[in-house]
């Protein structure tokens, strides 16, 4: 059980750690929290380590992590129903639970920032990040990251022809690049993507 106190500097480090991606100072612990002691912030940041609710990582307090259900709060948000994007329907509440660490993240994951609109009637916009998962396979549909001559690389829509690869852009205003198969390697295939607002 925590005591208020060690539930606000709680509070404050993990959305800290939400915002940076590291741990705050005590010195920046303290000034949020209005103390003025580093020593007594220190005990209280001590108890939460000994309590299993952050641990440590490295040397200094920018190498403080979350532990247990504190972290696991930074992947996963409620599930609160569903939206209509046309006609209204009947808000109903959902208690399920949408884990982000299961969907995107992993081992074989990895982030791309797009550039450029050559995909964007698939849904996917410059500057969004798409979500990839390591392969260098893919069936025909897939959009998939390739890397042409070992030099370029390209976020399209893959097509098989035999001994040929055609890659393909959701934008009319793009021509497909079409490769003999020994030129195109591919690096991943797009699982997801991100867009903040």
């Amino acid at each position: 059980m925590l005591t208020k106190l060690e539930e606000k500097v709680l509070q404050h480090i993990t959305h800290y750690i939400a915002q940076t991606g590291h741990g705050p100072t005590l010195m920046e612990i303290g000034n949020a929290l209005g103390i003025r002691s580093k020593g007594t912030v220190h005990r209280y940041v001590e108890g939460l380590v000994a309590k299993g609710h952050l641990r440590k990582t490295g040397r200094g307090w920018r190498g403080i992590r979350l532990a247990g259900e504190y972290d696991r709060r930074l992947t996963i948000l409620p599930l609160a129903g569903r939206i209509a994007a046309g006609r209204p329907i009947e808000a109903i509440p959902d208690q399920q639970e949408v884990n982000f660490s299961e969907l995107l993240l992993g081992p074989d994951r990895y982030a791309l920032k797009v550039a450029g609109d050559s995909m964007r009637d698939a849904g996917i916009l410059d500057g969004d990040l798409v979500i990839v998962r390591r392969s260098d396979s893919a069936e025909t549909g897939a959009i998939v990251v390739a890397l042409i001559d070992n030099d370029e690389v390209t976020l399209k829509r893959l097509r098989k022809h035999g001994d040929r690869i055609e890659l393909l852009a959701a934008n009319p205003a793009f021509t497909a690049l079409i490769y003999p198969a020994k030129r195109v390697m591919i690096q991943g295939v797009v699982i997801g993507q991100v867009r903040m607002y």
